[in-house]
Order: C-alpha cells, then sequence, then structure tokens
C-alpha cells in the first residue's frame, strides 16, 4: 500500500521520511534536496490549453503559458449562429487569461508539505486556464450578435400622430440564450484546434405585448383625445384641443408596461400661445381672416408653475366629458375687453365698402398706403368715435410720411402728408352707406373730380379731422386697402365696414347750383404752382336709412357742400428793386 510522505521532518531538514509499503526509508544528502525543492514547482506532467508547464516555477510557467497561448489569447472566436458563420473578438467580449491565477490553480505555489511535494512527483494532469469575463463587453458583443444573425423583438407601442392615436404591434423576435451562447463562447476560446462556437437562436419576446398596449389605450391614449382640457387661470379659461395638444403627449415603455410621457416644453408652448408672452393681459379683438371676421379671444396675463400646469393637465386628461376643467394656481391680470366681449360685437358681415381711385404719384402711394395701413383693424364698439388724426397720427417722415401736394386756400402747394385726404375721403363714404353718425367732416374747398361731388372730406393735423360715431348696438370694423399706382394703373383705395347690418342705405345727389367763375391770380412766391381754374358750385346730398331689405324711409339726412371756384394761376419772377443813388 503506498502512503503520501508524513509530515515528519529533522530538525536539520536533511532527513525525509517516507513510508512506502509499510517500510520506514531513511533518505537523507541529495535526495532529500531534491525532493524538497520540487515545492516550489507546478505539477510534473500540467498542460493547460495544451502548453505543458509541469515542472516549472510558477514564475517560469506562467512565462511558458504566455508564450505558448500568445497566438490564441487574442485569436478571433469563430462562431456559427444558425449556420451563419460569425466570429467574436475575444478583447471586444471582454475575454481575457488570467496567467497567475491559471498558474495557481495548477499547483503552483510554494509549500513543503509532504501532501504538496507528493503531487508533484506524481501529480499533473491538463488544465483550464482561468479566463476573466467582463460582464458588460460580453453584454454588447453578444448583442451585437443578435443584431447581425438574428433580429430584435417589436414592442407593442401607443404613439399620437396628427391628433390621433397610432398604435405599433408587439412581434417576437430571435436572439441568443446569454447562458448558451456564453458557454459556448468559452468552451471554443484558446481551443487548439480552432473550435467553433455553435449557437442556436431562440424566440424572444416582447417587453410590451398586446395586453399591455391594450391597457394603454383604455387608461389614457383614448381617454386623452375624447375631448378638450381647460385650465383655469384666476377667471380666464385656457382651452386645449385634442387637436394641439395631442403632440405633446406620449407613452414609454418603464418597467414592462406602457405609462403616460407628457412633453412639458411643448405643453407649456401650448398654453403660452393662449396668454400673453410678457405676463400683461391682451384685449380680445376682431381680425378678418382668409376675408372673414373672427374673434381673436383674450389672453390673460399669467404667471405660473409649468409642473403645475403639467400635473392638472394629466389628471384632466383621462377624465370623462364634464370634469375636464380645473384651476391652475397662478398669478393673473385678467383683460378688460374679454373674449365674451369681442363675440357680443356681432361683427358677422360686411356692411359696406367704398373705392376711390387715383393717378400716379409716388407721394400718394406712400402716403395713402401708409394712412389705410394705421386706419386697418380699427374697432369702434357702440359709442365709439372715429377720428382719423387721432389714428393716423401727425403726418410726419418719423410716422412714415412724405412731402405732397395739398389744397390750401384754393391753391396747391407740397406739405408732408399729402394724399392723405384721399383715404379720408373714401373712409367717409364707408361710413357713409354703414348708415353711421357723421360727427365732422370737411369738403374740399374746391372740386376735385375723382371724388363723388357733395360726399367727400379733408382733414389737417391739428385743424381740419374726420369724425363719425357708432351709433348702432353693435361693433364696427374698419377695414382699408391700398393697392398702389404703377404708373400704368391707377391706384385703388378700398375701405370696408364689417358690423351687423343696421340700415340699407340709399343715396342721392341734386344738380349743381349756383356756379362760380374762377379768378385769376398772378404769383411770385417761390412755391407758386400754375393752374387752370374752373367753377365753383353748390350741391346737395341726402343720405336714406332703411331698415334691412326694407323700401321705407325711415329718416334722411341732408348734406349741403358750397365749392368754391379753384383760379387760374400764373407764376412770375419777382421784380428785382432798383438800386439808389
Amino acid at each position: 500500500m503506498t502512503k503520501r510522505p508524513s509530515d515528519r521532518e529533522s530538525a536539520g531538514g536533511k532527513v525525509v521520511v517516507l513510508l512506502i509499503g509499510g517500510l520506514l526509508l531513511l533518505a537523507g544528502g541529495a535526495y532529500a534536496a531534491a525532493y524538497v525543492a520540487a515545492g516550489d514547482k507546478v505539477p510534473r506532467g500540467t498542460t493547460v490549453a495544451g502548453v505543458a508547464i509541469g515542472g516549472k516555477t510558477p514564475a517560469q510557467a506562467e512565462e511558458a503559458l504566455r508564450s505558448g497561448l500568445e497566438g490564441r489569447v487574442d485569436r478571433p472566436i469563430p462562431a456559427s449562429v444558425d449556420g451563419k458563420t460569425v466570429s467574436v473578438t475575444p478583447s471586444d467580449a471582454g475575454l481575457a487569461v488570467d496567467f497567475d491565477a491559471t498558474v495557481a490553480e495548477a499547483g503552483g505555489e510554494r509549500s513543503w508539505s509532504p501532501a504538496r511535494l507528493w503531487d508533484y512527483w506524481t501529480g499533473g494532469d491538463r488544465q483550464d486556464p482561468v479566463v476573466t469575463v467582463d460582464e458588460a463587453s460580453f453584454t454588447a458583443a453578444l448583442d451585437e450578435l443578435t443584431t447581425s444573425a438574428g433580429t430584435a423583438p417589436t414592442d407593442g407601442a401607443v404613439a399620437f400622430k396628427e391628433g390621433r392615436v397610432v398604435t405599433t404591434d408587439p412581434a417576437p423576435g430571435k436572439g441568443l440564450d446569454p447562458a448558451e451562447a456564453k458557454a459556448a463562447l468559452l468552451d471554443a476560446y484558446l481551443s487548439e484546434d480552432d473550435t467553433v462556437a455553435e449557437l442556436e437562436t431562440t424566440a424572444v419576446q416582447p417587453e410590451i405585448d398586446d395586453a399591455d398596449v391594450q391597457k394603454a389605450l383604455d387608461t389614457f391614449a383614448n381617454p386623452a383625445l375624447s375631448g378638450p382640457v381647460t385650465l383655469v387661470f384666476g377667471d380666464s379659461p385656457v382651452e386645449l384641443a385634442p387637436a394641439d395638444f395631442a403632440a405633446a403627449l406620449g407613452m414609454k415603455a418603464t418597467g414592462g408596461t406602457l405609462v403616460p410621457d407628457l412633453d412639458t416644453n411643448k405643453l407649456t408652448a401650448l398654453v403660452d400661445s393662449e396668454v400673453s408672452e410678457d405676463d400683461k393681459p391682451v384685449d380680445a379683438t376682431v381680425r378678418l381672416v382668409n376675408g372673414k371676421p373672427r374673434v381673436v379671444p383674450a389672453k390673460p396675463g399669467v404667471t405660473y408653475d409649468p409642473a403645475d400646469v403639467s400635473d392638472a393637465f394629466l389628471k384632466l386628461v383621462t377624465q370623462p366629458d364634464g370634469k375636464r376643467r380645473m384651476k391652475v394656481e397662478a398669478t393673473v391680470a385678467e383683460p378688460e375687453f374679454t373674449t365674451a366681449d369681442a363675440k357680443a360685437l356681432k361683427i358677422d358681415e360686411k356692411v359696406s365698402t367704398f373705392t376711390t381711385y387715383y393717378p400716379y404719384a409716388e407721394y400718394r402711394n406712400i402716403n395713402i398706403g401708409r394712412a389705410a395701413e394705421l386706419v386697418d383693424g380699427t374697432i369702434l364698439k357702440p359709442g365709439d368715435t372715429f377720428s382719423l388724426n387721432d389714428i393716423v397720427g401727425e403726418r410726419t417722415r418719423e410716422n412714415g410720411f412724405t412731402e405732397g401736394f395739398i389744397i390750401s386756400n384754393g391753391l396747391f402747394k407740397e406739405d408732408l402728408g399729402g394724399g392723405v385726404s384721399q383715404m379720408a375721403t373714401t373712409t367717409f363714404n364707408a361710413m357713409y352707406f354703414a348708415g353711421l353718425e357723421d360727427v365732422e367732416h370737411k369738403p374740399h374747398s374746391v372740386y376735385i373730380d375723382r371724388y363723388p361731388e357733395g360726399r367727400e372730406a379733408t382733414v389737417a393735423w391739428g385743424s381740419v379731422d374726420l369724425r363719425f360715431k357708432n351709433d348702432t348696438p353693435y361693433g364696427v370694423l374698419v377695414h382699408a386697402h391700398v393697392t398702389p399706382s404703377d404708373g400704368s394703373a391707377k391706384g385703388v383705395v378700398t375701405v370696408s365696414m364689417w358690423s351687423t347690418k343696421t340700415w340699407d342705405i340709399t343715396s342721392k345727389t341734386s344738380d349743381r347750383y349756383n356756379f362760380r367763375s374762377p379768378k385769376t391770380q398772378t404769383l411770385t412766391t417761390a412755391d407758386c404752382l400754375p393752374a387752370v381754374g374752373y367753377d365753383g358750385f353748390d350741391v346737395d346730398v341726402t343720405r336714406y336709412f332703411h331698415k334691412p331689405d326694407v323700401s321705407a324711409t325711415v329718416k334722411s339726412e341732408k348734406f349741403h357742400t358750397s365749392y368754391i371756384a379753384s383760379d387760374n394761376v400764373k407764376c412770375e419772377k419777382p421784380k428785382q428793386k432798383s438800386p439808389t443813388g
């Protein structure tokens, strides 16, 4: 019977006690020294991945192992995925050999215990290398293999596009079992015969399945688009339509289920579009949009915390009809003229329109166009009085006007704002046929044949104005538009009044009478402009008021106009004074 060495050693280290076949053998001298030296070496006959390291010290064994595996440590691992040939680079997969641990595991450690010494002489076997695995890198490499050879599962999804709910159906994919793939790749790693790691894909189920999608539809998506959501800031409701807020909605996968995902920035931008930009309230008004009057809602001045808006919105958006309205904490400045006030104006239809024409002159294009720009969009509430001078302002270069011809004391002269009377005349006629109350208008002193006689008006900053009152129970929107003259065609000025029709207006113009002949003036001033005169005359215009679609006259109003004659004007150079001696 063979036994391992006992643990007894002589005090001098020169004698080893061996029990062999039941006989006590005493050995000494060189034999004992050699036996003891084996305690610092790897057991004889040890190989690691085909590399012999037996009988070597740990340092020698590690050097031999590194040398023997040099060509295999970073050699791509051949693999087959469902018959498709691929390869995996060990370093990319986080695989590495721990040489020190491998040698230690093979028995390369200093010890003079009898059992250890016995292993050296009688042991030694084929050992596997100790391989370390960086799990993150290995998972990434496995994912890359799956991407190239398999297919990722399709998770079910719910999205909101163009104001409606859109779903994605879940579908299984094909992937690798991580544990099986890891074992196969490790078996093939460092192989002597280029062993191929045989990998097979299996069905991979999506994380979000049909049941998850249906639950998301029932509990969030469909209720969310079932109707508008109203956030109330102070006394001002802000109604958000599904077609608008859908763009801020989404659903995301979390923990194997779909949960609401709200884009706070988009929701905040939507709310901000319904309130004042600078935290100051904006009154409601009425504008023409695509040729039709439309109420532009009032905007409260609101300061709020976006988180409060988001929280309120998410609470409301899944509620049934009748419970989708909530007050939101905010600092609010209310508009004076509300959306309801604007709707009450009942500006619904065109009640009058009038057009005049003018010959080409660039100053007319500039001045009439600028005046129209300032007049356009004017709102007259019931009882309001329109003042052209107040609306247009002083005719200065800073206000967008240039020099042009005006009439002063029956004569033409240049001044800033020449031509604005064309806007006054056109606006007067639009007012006239809308049936509004004339407060102040002054005809030109001489008749200008491009205007209707007796129905025209001139203006001058600080002295002559065009004013009329909205004496109807409805609001009036004034729309002014100019098509400039280009030299080949006359300029066109159109002013329209939009309201609810109160009157149908008819008009009658008398024959001219009380004619006056022009005189001739000879002027020597520097601003003299020659002119051919024409007669002055008187004329009467009568405005008749009828209820809409009724021919009977309810009342009438007479306008009397007396035009002075326009004198002939001759211009001469001033005479030089004779020198005195």
